[in-house]
């Protein structure tokens, strides 16, 4: 059999892949035939509503359901585990809006009716939310010193550099406030039984063939994995919240099966923004040593925050640029608020926002424009780019100094008026890995040339279908209309969750494996028939050729699989240079500021990002522009607000909980540098890495604007009048 060699084409040989393509299923979702996990209902359909607590802390006295059994329409009611008090043993609430009971009932206002219906009485005990005050937690002994004490280099040398050795220093108070999940399809599913052992799961979810086992392994449910089918085609975002079948989730199957109807449970917009998953806070005191002419000499930081209730904190610090001396001190805050989820690049935005924001300061102390500092900071730059992040970071710099006209614009702090405004720039690095994920996949010809895939994977709404169907597509020198990408079933081949961009690795090496192994069998079913060399072969624009002469079109050759087709299985990740790991990029701004409101007015955002092999660069530059939509959104306005008198998540809903509209965004302009060492480099997935040192930026080009840091990010208008009045 011919061994085809795994690899990619030369970039110059594509047709289908590394090319800008449509979404194949963009008309299904913008005309609203895309179903998603809570359009599976129909006649008999029952919906579920939840009580939560009010309370930030307190135990659970005493529940009485029956009240709600009896409202009309009302099927069934189901109190979660250890929530009911047992003897002496109170369930304690530990966050505004943890889960107590669920109601299923015919109509949505019926569950609702049902949930108003259940008495309950609490225990209100005392709470602890402010993530910044750290010494208010270590006077409630809310605090957690030490969670992370590290030191780079010589300790004693440290402390002469901080001190006397190095001959400038800077010191400053940063922060990043805590933001939460908001998902435009809240969390949530559908449920239905098939008898007494099979379960059907509509879900929202980014672990298609990961979640159907913690469905069967719930004690409640207790059936075996296989009889559960875990679906879900379309979902309508998750950005790292959405792999776990969840408490709802596992109560939703059990009022299922309690009701033998089908139930549907999804969070409502309230409840979402308060248990669906946060972004951690964090804030550091900073001290940098340098030399005259920029070159970082020591880092020096102790830095807190909060997860939540394990009162965890952010410890990536200092972020990409390793000087050779350095401290970290961290201290964990615990707080009684909702728990901490993976949110896109876990940590990395707190980290940049910490790091390059302290970095931008010193190059003010020093009067330098912060692009000369951070290019000649370069060298100490580490992370996922560690092979070559000189040469990346310095051509990304160049590129986005470029696109931004940087050096033209460049003013120092303050020194830029603009018809009663103040403008100002901004840049902040930052790194990813991107490694492929574990999957699996099947690969079908049909003896009519059609060909079908089959993933257990899932498409966030990234265009993962398409990147498949490019991919095989490719493979086998056929059009997209040929390849049918089935996706989104735990029935189908084993594929890993889509978290920590790691799903585009996850699903093109497979399918380029499995394609090649496919047509190399295809080929020596050719050379046998038409008498050719096998090793000659090649499949392109619908032909199976030698050389320049055609030798039979990819139909033809497809008969030759016989009646039953062919299947060929395609596994990874492996090590053979298909997939990769390692992203960086450089994130620029310009904006105004009006003095007089704090208003901050979006320009121009410059992207400039490496990812290896592009798959689809019009998907690819979607995703990009995207997460700049995100740093606009955590950069200047996003934020969880805690009432630190109730304990109450005081702005959970969209009036109050502020995300950017379209009048806010500004002119975004997303370059890929993509030189042919990137190209070779093998597919490195952008998930991630895009939405992490936008806010940093932000943040350092309204110091540029106004002349003054504002310390804490979102940049508020209050905070930025504030930082004015305080200069």
């Amino acid at each position: 059999m011919v061994d085809l060699k795994v690899e990619w084409k030369p970039r110059d040989e594509n047709t289908v892949f590394n090319k800008p393509t449509e979404r194949l299923d963009g008309i299904e979702k913008a005309s609203g035939f895309a179903k998603y996990s809570t359009d599976f209902t129909g006649d008999g359909s029952l919906h579920a509503r939840l009580l939560t607590s009010p309370h930030a802390h307190a135990k659970i006295k005493s529940i009485d359901v029956e009240p709600a059994k009896s409202v009309h329409g009302v099927r069934g009611v189901y109190v979660f585990p250890q929530r009911a008090p047992e003897g002496d043993t109170l369930y304690e609430i530990n966050w505004e809006g943890e889960v107590i009971v669920a109601v299923a009932a015919e109509t949505p206002a019926q569950a609702a009716q049902g949930v108003k219906a259940i008495n309950i009485e609490y225990e209100v005990l005392e709470h602890f939310v402010d993530e910044a005050d750290l010494e208010a937690a270590e006077r409630m002994d809310r605090s957690i010193p030490g969670r992370r004490v590290s030191v780079d280099g010589d300790e004693d040398q440290l402390e002469n550099l901080l001190k006397t050795d190095a001959p400038v220093h800077h010191q400053g108070r940063y922060g990043i406030h805590t933001i939460t999940h908001c998902c435009l399809e809240p969390h949530g599913s559908t449920c239905s039984w098939n008898g007494d052992d099979k379960l059907d799961v509509e879900l929202s979810t980014q672990n298609v063939s990961g979640t159907g086992g913690q469905f069967a392994g719930a004690p409640e449910i207790g059936i075996d994995a296989a009889n559960v089918t875990v679906h879900c085609d379309y979902i309508g975002g998750g950005f790292g919240s959405k792999f776990a079948a969840d408490e709802w989730g596992i109560a939703c199957a059990i009022l299922a099966k309690q009701t033998g109807k089908r139930v549907q449970l999804h969070l409502d917009r309230g409840t979402e923004l308060k248990i669906a998953g946060t972004r951690p806070s964090a804030f550091a005191d900073v001290t940098i040593a340098a030399y005259e002419d920029g070159t970082i000499a020591a880092w020096d930081s102790h830095h807190w925050g909060t997860n939540g209730i394990k009162g965890g904190t952010v410890s990536q610090v200092p972020y990409v640029f390793q000087p050779g001396h350095s401290r970290v001190r961290t201290t964990g805050l615990v707080t009684n608020t909702g728990p901490t989820r993976a949110w896109r690049a876990p940590n990395h935005p707190q980290a940049c926002a910490l790091t390059c924001t302290a970095i931008d300061d010193l190059a003010a102390k020093l009067e330098m424009d912060p692009l000369d500092l951070f290019m000649k900071n370069v060298g100490l730059a580490t992370g996922s780019q560690s092979q070559n992040p000189v040469e990346v970071y310095t051509g990304e710099m160049e590129v986005a100094e470029r696109l931004m006209d940087w050096k033209a614009k460049w003013k120092g702090r303050g020194q830029w008026d603009d018809n009663g405004w103040k403008r100002g720039l901004g840049m902040a690095l930052h790194t990813w890995g991107g490694r492929a994920g574990g999957g699996s996949c099947t690969i079908k010809v049909h003896p009519d040339g059609t060909i079908e895939t089959f993933a257990g994977t899932q498409d966030l709404g990234t265009g993962t279908r398409t990147c498949i169907a490019q991919v095989v597509a490719e493979t086998f020198g056929v059009p997209l209309a040929t390849v049918r990408v089935n996706i989104g079933s735990s029935k189908y081949p084993q594929s890993g969750a889509s978290g920590g961009s790691t799903t585009i690795g996850g699903v093109s090496g497979p399918h380029r494996r499995a394609a090649l192994d496919a047509l190399g069998k295809i080929f020596d079913k050719v050379a046998a028939k038409y008498n050719v060399d096998a090793t000659q072969l090649a499949a392109k624009d619908g032909m199976i050729v030698n050389g320049d002469a055609e030798v039979c079109s990819w139909q033809q050759a497809a008969s030759l699989v016989g009646p039953m087709g062919l299947e060929v299985m395609g596994e990874g990740p492996k090590d053979d240079g298909l997939t990769a790991d390692g992203a960086g990029g450089v994130q620029m701004v310009d904006l105004s500021v009006d003095p007089e409101t704090g208003r901050v007015k979006i320009n121009k955002y410059v992207a400039v990002q490496d990812i290896g092999t592009i798959v689809n660069h019009q998907l690819a530059k979607s995703q990009v522009l995207g997460a700049m939509i995100q740093c606009i959104s955590y950069g200047l306005s996003e934020e969880r607000i805690m009432d630190n008198a109730s304990g109450r998540f005081i702005n959970a809903n969209l009036r109050d909980y502020k995300l950017p509209r379209l009048g806010d965004i500004g002119e975004l302009v997303v370059e890929f540098y993509e030189p042919d060492s990137q190209y070779n480099k093998g597919v490195v997935g952008l998930g991630e890495p895009p939405v992490i040192s936008g806010g940093a930026a932000i943040s350092n080009a309204v110091a540029n604007a106004i002349g003054v840091r504002v310390p804490t990010i979102p940049l508020t208008p209050k905070r930025i009048l504030d930082a004015l009045a305080n200069a």
